[in-house]
């Protein structure tokens, strides 16, 4: 059986895979290996700058050897899966695939440069950061501020909306739907600011983090210099003093502070489901869909619903992500290794949840009918109101009064209110400021 959407395993390879098409590029086993493979011969055109017995590369060969990378194909990514069938080593398999290369461009006198003094989380731990980073830059953050953007867009299309609020479930002092949403925005780039301050960190010193093969080879090389202006230009902040890994703190940062800007947006999900659920927003009908196989009248929040789950999915793996990856037994063991190739996981269902966040949001239509009905349905919200100007006019156990009035078995409306206030032992000044007050203009600034 050839692998193929429909026999994929996971979901995000088989149902959701013309959604990911964008990940590929970055954590498919593909995209490491290129990474891997960028890597060294970003590394090896370094060496060059430094070892006279490298050679500075004319410029002709630093466009040759920068094509292996840029130009890197399919075809190459098998040939390098093919030599690892005998070296049973991944990272060993790139570097006899770049020596291949360099055999083919007649520079086999620097074929032994290739990976010089390195340990494969020398490679590993600058591939996988950098790939990440720029996956960050490329998809995540252009789609977020596409999410941020549609909400910034509905928050101040409904400023002036009243809403009635809900503390505990039950009707609260009125709010406005605009304020509501800016809340999300608000708490997004809060997130959002502390998630660009995490520095992509990695790993480059040898075989336990020291250079000790660079230094005994060419000890007069100032090598932690070299390694530091090296990660610099991949745009990535060395780690130093390490084991033979990356110890991983920045990037369990990284998770997370991904996975706080996902569990805001379960919070929004489940928000604007409810609002569906009370009527507050109708869904758009699209011509052919289907919300139930057995209740044809259903339209179902089916966005929101999906990207709260996808949510829930990408959490959970952040959070294993950054508990487990600082972990490592002495100088190292390899559980890091297959605990990083899920990395692409959690940013998948984190993606999804974006995109569904955005087709959820542009199927919604205010309804202002069920929202002022909800409002005119509970004047007992103004007693709020009423009570706290009582109290500045020093009229006696205002609070109780509208207790007593509010608690009674009996529906509160505006009749009810307007009553009250005609009883009430004040100018008439005062009650006419009373009367002012009602469930659609109570909503504070």
């Amino acid at each position: 059986m050839s692998l193929n959407p429909l026999n994929a395993i996971s979901p995000i390879d088989g149902r959701y895979f013309e959604t990911l098409k964008p990940l590929s590029a970055f954590f498919s086993e593909y995209g490491l290996i290129r990474y891997r493979v960028r890597i060294e011969v970003q590394y090896l055109l370094a060496l060059g700058e430094v070892l006279p017995d490298v050679g500075a590369f004319t410029a002709d060969q630093r466009k040759k050897l920068e094509e292996i990378h840029t130009q890197f194909s399919e075809d190459d990514a098998r040939r390098i899966k093919e030599i690892e069938k005998t070296t049973n080593h991944d990272v060993k398999a790139v570097e006899y695939f770049v020596k291949e290369k360099l055999d083919a461009l007649g520079l086999q006198k620097v074929r032994e440069f290739v990976h010089f003094g390195l340990t494969s989380q020398d490679v590993n731990n600058t591939a996988i950061p950098l790939s990440l980073r720029e996956f960050m830059e490329a998809e995540y953050l252009p789609l977020l501020d596409n999410v941020l953007a549609t909400l910034d867009q509905y928050a101040q299309q409904w400023h002036d909306v009243p809403m009635l609020a809900r503390t505990h479930g039950q009707p609260a002092s009125p709010t406005r739907l605009g304020k509501e949403i800016h809340v999300f925005t608000v708490r997004l780039r809060n997130q959002l600011t502390l998630l660009k301050s995490v520095p992509y960190s990695a790993k480059f010193g040898g075989a336990t983090g020291n250079m000790n093969a660079h230094f005994v080879a060419y000890p007069s090389v100032d090598w932690h210099n070299f390694s530091e202006k090296f990660c610099a230009t991949l745009g990535l902040t060395r780690s130093f003093p390490t084991t033979q890994i990356e110890h991983y703190d920045n990037l369990a940062a990284l998770f997370d502070g991904l996975r706080r800007i996902n569990t805001i947006l379960i919070d929004l999900s489940r928000d604007i489901w409810q609002y569906i659920s009370m009527e507050y927003f109708k869904q758009k009908i699209r011509e052919g869909e289907v919300g139930s196989s057995a209740m044809p009248h259903k339209v179902n929040p089916i966005d929101f619903e999906n990207a709260e789950g996808n949510f829930g999915v990408a959490n959970a793996v952040f959070e294993h992500l950054a508990a487990k990856l600082p972990i490592s037994r002495l100088q190292r063991d390899l559980t890091d290794s297959t605990v990083l190739r899920n990395i692409g996981v959690p940013l998948a269902h984190s993606y999804l949840a974006f995109r569904s966040l955005l087709k959820g949001f542009g199927k919604i239509e205010l309804n202002r009918v069920a929202i002022d009905a909800d409002l005119e349905q509970n004047w007992a919200v103004v007693a709020e109101a009423i009570q706290t100007i009582l109290r500045t006019e020093n009229y006696p156990n205002p609070y109780e009064a509208l207790k007593k009035l509010t608690r009674k078995n009996e529906k509160v409306t505006r009749d009810t209110i307007a009553h009250f206030i005609d009883t009430l032992d004040v100018s008439d000044a005062v009650k006419e400021r009373l009367r002012s007050i009602t469930p659609f203009t109570y909503t504070g600034k």
